[in-house]
């Protein structure tokens, strides 16, 4: 037993959750819709990481903010942060209009099964805003309100780091918290594994391994268009163009937390192995990794901007609606609005489109069938979105740490070379 026990925890993670996802489309395949009995396991292991996010994300950040020591460096942090995820978005709204006009998704497509769906609004910049300040700090806690913690985390910690000597106590009790928890974290992902067999079990049991073929043009649109965002923006142009570090290496770096994301669907659940990724495989210090990834995890939404253009003009496209430059270009900003204000939940996008939709004059009820159709199909299609967002999320992270001289290119090259070994 303790010789099977060794020979398992031998096995890289990320090796034994790709066997995990293997084995469970088979037994997916297999079992049919019986496989519902165990998706609790699944749901278990979501649950762990969910345990996780709430607390992570606020030890995480009070203590990067106290790491930065200065106010200044900390707004930097932001401020570079925030660029890359705008620049990011507005570029993958971009692939997302360039790879709906190509393929063409929606034409000959023919909706008339489609069982309308509802749809709601998404959340207006202003509100989302002031959404972000908490009226009370604990319900947000509670609550799990992730910009409402951010906000009340770095708030506490300028306050340490003003306070100075006299705060050190508290300083010092936040910073083994984020060790404790990050411990924690590698606990809960040796149950990955299991919890990955049983998801893809359920998907491939309830929807068929054959689901996508319903939505081929939109899911090949998406996927090839993802592709070429992860490895043009993230790899050619981030990390090779202007960090000069190895996309290879960056992307190997990457593989446990994109397994989890895949799986979970959600970059929040996914955001405690984030963070565990960016500082154990990617050299990516906690001052950077406590500031940067939270926020990405809430508003970086690369995948999802690009989903919507794709969708949107999908609808387009079947109810026969000509567009023109002008519609193309308001998508590309309404996209990237629309996407800042989804989610981080699995499928949340698909009831924030009406917005982009709206705009080159769908009405309600074709949106509510486009939305319709889609949803059927939309969680193997968020599996592979959340991917690219926490892809996105960790690029971000190591761009911004390099710039800020937080990075450990040693840790970066010394973590991915022992894993190819493995």
């Amino acid at each position: 037993m303790e010789n099977a026990l060794a020979a398992w925890f031998r096995i890289a993670l990320w090796k034994r959750i790709v066997g995990a996802m293997v084995l469970g489309v088979i037994a997916g395949s297999l079992w049919g819709p019986g496989v519902e009995s165990i998706v609790w396991i699944g749901d278990f292991f979501i649950r762990l990481i969910r345990m996780l996010i709430v607390p992570v994300v606020f030890f995480t950040v009070v203590s990067g903010v106290v790491s930065a020591g200065n106010p200044a460096k900390l707004g930097s942090l932001g401020a570079k942060a925030l660029l890359l995820f705008v620049a990011t978005t507005l570029a993958a709204s971009a692939i997302g209009v360039a790879m709906a006009i190509v393929m063409q998704p929606g034409v000959g497509a023919d909706l008339s099964g489609a069982i309308p769906s509802a749809t709601q609004e998404a959340m207006p910049i202003a509100e989302r805003l002031i959404s972000i300040i908490p009226s009370n700090p604990l319900a947000a806690l509670a609550e799990g309100n992730i910009l409402a913690i951010i906000f009340f985390a770095v708030l506490f910690g300028v306050g340490l780091v003003m306070t100075g000597e006299a705060a050190r106590p508290m300083s010092d009790f936040m910073e083994v918290g984020v060790k404790v928890f990050l411990r924690m974290t590698r606990w809960v992902l040796e149950v990955a594994p299991f919890g990955v067999f049983a998801l893809i079990a359920w998907v491939a049991g309830t929807l068929g391994v054959s689901a996508l073929l319903n939505v081929i043009g939109v899911a090949g649109a998406l996927v090839i268009g993802c592709l070429m965002h992860m490895l043009v923006v993230y790899g050619a142009l981030l990390m090779r163009g202007m960090l000069g570090l190895s996309p290879l290496q960056f992307f190997r770096g990457t593989r446990d937390a994109l397994l989890v994301a895949f799986s979970t669907s959600s970059s929040s659940a996914t955001l405690p192995a984030t963070m565990s990724v960016a500082e154990r495989e990617l050299g990516v210090r906690p001052v950077v990794a406590s500031t940067v990834l939270p926020v990405g995890a809430t508003i970086n939404m690369d995948a999802t901007a690009m989903y919507a253009a794709i969708v949107s003009i999908f609808g387009a496209q079947a109810f026969g609606i000509e567009l023109g430059a002008a519609d193309y270009l308001l998508m590309l900003v309404t996209t990237a609005l629309v996407s800042v204000a989804t989610p981080s939940v699995p499928s949340a996008s698909l009831f924030v489109m009406a917005a982009v939709m709206e705009t080159f004059g769908l009405a309600p009820g074709q949106i509510a069938i486009v939305v319709g159709f889609i949803l059927a199909f939309d969680r193997p299609l968020d599996m592979w979105r959340t991917v690219v967002n926490v892809c996105g999320d960790l690029a971000a992270a190591t761009t911004v740490a390099k710039w800020e001289n937080e990075f450990d290119q040693g840790l970066f090259d010394q973590q991915n070379t022992k894993r190819e070994r493995t």
